[in-house]
């Protein structure tokens, strides 16, 4: 008996999470986020999505590694309009609350791997530098793009970025706010692997394999150790971003940026 599409009888599948959680193995899992709709801005869903994902892999004593990565040609595209534009208006939102979910990998207790399959813009970007290995394609775009609405870097980009990437290149990015292909970046001389955006999962799958060799509390201690110099600058730096924004972000120029850029 045929029945209608809408009916009890026949539901209709479940949409897909915006962030989705895997085992590859009991010791490495991967997150994905793969919000279609918003191309893996910084949409609520996706926020909650990764808060959940983190909270569960922090609480997970078998994990050793991370895999966070993106769908198709989209790793993260950074804050929605509506989100900088209540963050331009001022108020009750400011860049240290959302610092707290840029910054999920470099707080993760076990080593996370950045495989930027697609492209990595503003706040995504910077999201993807916190991982303790980061993974570009080829093909992608890569942008700190902060100036170009008109205000000055924040999450802790200022810091990051230059410490990733290197101090001249680094600044390049965050004062010009261009788009670079990976492929460009990697001509650069920026220090990670540049893969045709194919062969990226791949390599991600061979380096987690070759970290989950090692005890989990080596790994653990390791990583701490090695993140605690970078913690203790970010906490200055942070707050030396935020009153910059207090400075930039709340002129009228930057709305009008911020609209017609996503106008676009």
């Amino acid at each position: 008996m045929w029945t209608p599409a809408n009916s009890p009888g026949n539901p209709e599948p479940a949409a897909e999470p915006a962030v989705a959680l895997k085992e590859i193995r009991p010791d490495i899992v991967q997150v994905t986020m793969q919000d279609r709709v918003s191309k893996n801005t910084f949409s609520d869903a996706i926020i909650a999505g990764l808060v959940d994902a983190f909270a569960k892999i922090r609480a997970n004593t078998n994990y050793k590694v991370v895999i966070l990565t993106g769908f198709d040609t989209y790793f993260c595209t950074g804050g929605t309009q509506e989100a900088l534009l209540a963050l331009q208006k001022g108020g009750e939102r400011n860049f240290t609350d959302v610092s707290i979910t840029y910054q999920l990998a470099f707080d993760c207790p076990v080593p996370v791997i950045a495989a930027m399959q697609g492209h990595g813009i503003g706040g995504g970007f910077v999201m993807g530098l916190y991982a303790d290995f980061v993974i570009l394609s080829r093909e992608s775009v890569y942008s700190t793009n902060f100036m170009k609405y008109g205000f000055t870097p924040g999450v802790g980009a200022t810091y990051i970025v230059p410490k990733k990437l290197g101090i001249a290149l680094g600044a390049e990015l965050l004062i010009s706010a261009n788009n670079y292909r990976g492929a460009e970046l990697e001509k650069r001389g920026i220090p990670f692997p540049v893969l045709p955006r194919a062969e990226v999962m791949e390599y991600a799958y061979r380096l987690a394999e070759t970290i989950a060799e090692k005890p989990r509390i080596s790994l653990v201690i390791l990583k701490e150790h090695l993140i605690a110099p970078l913690r203790k600058e970010l906490a200055v730096v942070i707050p030396q971003e935020v009153a910059m924004h207090e400075l930039t972000l709340h002129q009228p120029e930057v709305k009008a940026k911020i609209q017609a850029l996503f106008g676009q």
